[in-house]
């Protein structure tokens, strides 16, 4: 979960230059992807599929 609250946190700072340089329409997909990372319905996989991945290639 941290990783996601992190990766929000980096979405809207990133939103707030676009928005900075007049890119209002990619600053608001910025901040809504930031809004889903952060309720939840976002489901963080990496730690799952790097161990499937580590698994795959012991074989």
């Amino acid at each position: 979960m941290d990783r996601l609250k992190a990766q929000a946190s980096k979405n809207r700072e990133a939103a707030q230059v676009l928005r900075d340089r007049g890119k209002d329409a990619a600053a608001k997909q910025m901040e809504d992807r930031a809004d889903e990372l952060e309720s939840g319905r976002v489901t963080d996989c990496t730690n799952a599929v790097s161990g499937l991945i580590s698994w795959a290639l012991r074989r």
